[in-house]
């Protein structure tokens, strides 16, 4: 099956060491402080990766996705392939800049189908959420507040 030939990409500053930005994307308890819910990560070549989200947002969303390591070069550096039926490559590339890190996020490998250019734009509007929660994380120590459903 034919690959689509476009990345997905975002990139964002955060006003935080490299090492902070780094040690917070390759951390379970970092993307659940600001982005999931109950992630597993084992952050070496070849580690299991759950991402997990539960009752996520104003929808309730709840989804498992198994992922891999593929990458892991502190603090430059790491990637994961994930997902079940569709899957993909995501790379977070990290650059000490403007007195703090700049991460760029690329996610390819999605076939070149109606569900696959649907799964990346998906996943290409998420992963630009992801980015801007992690630098209010860092910059500010802001995590998810989920919302009240009770209310």
């Amino acid at each position: 099956m034919t690959q689509f030939p476009h990345q997905a990409k975002q990139a964002t500053f955060i006003a935080a060491p490299i090492e902070d930005v780094y040690d917070t994307i390759t951390a379970a308890g970092g993307w659940d402080a600001f982005f999931t819910s109950g992630m597993e990560l084992d952050a070496v070549p070849g580690g299991k990766m759950v991402w997990r989200w539960k009752n996520w947002g104003p929808d309730s969303y709840s989804v498992e996705v198994p992922a891999r390591v593929v990458e892991a070069d502190r603090p430059r550096r790491f990637a994961f392939e994930w997902g079940s039926k569709l899957v993909s490559t995501v790379t977070f590339d990290l650059t000490s800049e403007f007195g703090g890190t700049v991460i760029r996020s690329t996610e390819s490998g999605y076939p070149d189908t109606t569900e696959g250019r649907d799964h990346l734009l998906e996943c290409a509007a998420g992963w630009g959420e992801a980015l801007t929660l992690l630098k209010f994380y860092l910059e500010h120590g802001i995590t998810y507040t989920a919302p009240n459903r009770k209310a």
